[in-house]
């Protein structure tokens, strides 16, 4: 397999990882975290809190092993586009590390109130906890928005994959930046965010099964340069003999 096709498939994989491990850590924790009595639930469902946030940090990991990945094949189109979606994923990584602390904060919490039931001071704490982690799932979207509008134009000028792929992705990155921007303000539907959740499931199949373009990452190139040393000695060969 050729170093941009194992590229390609590692981080096809990467994609799906890290959906997976959001969208599973939302369905653990949820109906603890937005519950009235999230601290006694807590209390008595600690381990899907554990587990949801370790599967933060495994999708945090993910996200910034995507862009670290892509570096040497994104830079031969444009290095600095591809040092800022670098950075941008790992500020999207901190996002998730932030969510991922405040639910095991949460966990220590609920453990720490008496028989009788949780003071207010408490109560107190752990809406400090909730907000924390109510404001890191809103900036998540937003950071990462950022980075899928310069991955994504990235992506279609260097046709790396093909236009119609990278375009949807555009226009993805775009909702669940609005997604995330209005919900700082009042909210909006989760429907915006899933266009660019179905689409990198789209890009993780094709990568892991077409891979990058051959003629965008420059391997036909590479392999034609390759095949004309060669070519020519066979020609100097044949010259000397005449």
């Amino acid at each position: 397999m050729k170093p941009e096709k194992k590229t390609a498939v590692a981080v096809g994989v990467l994609f799906i990882a890290a959906t997976v491990s959001s969208l599973l850590c939302t369905a653990l924790t949820s109906s603890v975290t937005q519950a009235p009595d999230y601290l006694t639930r807590a209390s008595s469902h600690a381990d899907q809190l554990i587990v949801g946030a370790l599967l933060l940090v495994a999708a945090g990991v993910s996200v910034v092993t995507i862009p670290a990945l892509l570096f040497p094949i994104l830079r031969r189109h444009d290095e600095g586009i591809a040092l800022c979606y670098l950075g941008i994923r790992i500020l999207e990584a901190v996002t998730l590390i932030v969510d991922a602390v405040a639910l095991l904060v949460l966990v220590t919490l609920s453990r720490a109130y008496p028989p009788g039931g949780p003071p207010s001071s408490l109560w107190a704490s752990g809406a400090l906890l909730q907000g924390a982690q109510h404001w890191a799932f809103l900036l998540n979207p937003v950071v990462f928005g950022v980075g899928a509008l310069l991955f994504y134009s990235l992506l279609y000028r260097s046709r790396l994959v093909p236009r119609w792929l990278s375009g949807w992705g555009f226009v993805g990155g775009v909702l669940v930046f609005a997604f995330g921007l209005m919900g700082m303000f009042g909210g909006v539907s989760m429907l915006w965010a899933v266009p660019i959740g179905v689409q990198e499931m789209a890009l993780a199949g094709w990568l892991i099964v077409k891979g990058f373009s051959p003629a965008a990452t420059g391997s036909e190139a590479r392999q034609l340069s390759a095949r004309l040393p060669s070519h020519a000695m066979v020609m100097s060969t044949a010259s000397a003999r005449r």
